[in-house]
């Protein structure tokens, strides 16, 4: 009744939130949507603390609560499915994810998923939609080792929705500190299923796809630079991948 997880937060109260999230959304993933997930043979196989995913990042919000689902489908047996959501019953609440702390800041939403697993940081390159250029802050790194030890963490490395931008060396800087299992996802569909927050459905009867991969084994000894390339490319988020897209996106309109 009283255990908590590593940040102080009660166990049963995060297990209520997750639950409660998960019934009020889970109609917009397999309803409303539909929703293709690959690889969660993967998940079964992986140790409980010091893992972390690294994924493409589309709304604020509705990523992450598909990897609630995914996680606790998994946990309960469910494999590349989220259609018995019967798994809520049985939530799996020593999930993390990094998000952007004045995200977190703005309104009673961002503040229950702060208790749910959201590890707050600051970013380095924008405050408030302004350009700033300031040092890593230490202290959300160390944040972040918590939340490992503790178990699974979700962060999206190119701290924005906007697709094939830059990945940031804060990543980079958590890999070296505490070398986790590394597992890349690729998403797709909820930028045009839903608004930038996650919050509101824009457009029905979109296809999602959720796509885990192989852990990856990194030379850590690398530079950052090097060490971003391989996660940009696991994440199908590097400049191959955007040339790619740019040649679909053409053929389908001379189509």
């Amino acid at each position: 009744m009283f255990r908590r997880d590593s940040f102080g937060h009660l166990l049963w109260i995060k297990r209520m939130l997750v639950s409660t999230i998960g019934w009020l959304t889970w109609s917009r993933y397999v309803k409303k949507n539909t929703i293709s997930i690959e690889g969660t043979e993967i998940l079964k196989n992986l140790p409980e603390r010091n893992v972390l995913f690294i994924s493409n990042h589309q709304t604020y919000f509705a990523d992450v609560i598909a990897f609630l689902h995914v996680f606790c489908a998994v946990k309960n047996g469910q494999h590349n499915s989220i259609s018995k959501p019967s798994y809520l019953w049985k939530p799996k609440v020593n999930s993390y994810f990094v998000a952007a702390e004045e995200t977190m800041k703005k309104g009673l939403l961002p503040r229950i998923f702060a208790y749910v697993g959201s590890v707050s940081i600051q970013r380095t390159w924008k405050q408030g939609g302004k350009d700033v250029n300031r040092k890593v802050r230490m202290d959300d790194i160390s944040n972040i080792g918590t939340a490992l030890s503790d178990g699974w963490v979700i962060t999206f490395p190119q701290g924005t929705t906007k697709p094939f931008a830059q990945g940031r060396r804060g990543v980079v800087l958590i890999l070296k500190k505490y070398n986790p299992i590394i597992v890349p996802v690729v998403i797709d569909g909820f930028r045009r299923a839903f608004d930038k927050r996650g919050i509101k459905l824009k457009k029905r009867g979109t296809k999602l796809s959720v796509k885990f991969k192989d852990p990856l084994n990194i030379d850590l000894s690398q530079t950052a630079d090097e060490i971003l390339a391989v996660l940009m490319d696991a994440i199908e988020q590097s400049a191959k991948f955007q040339a790619g897209t740019i040649i679909r996106e053409n053929k389908s309109v001379l189509q």
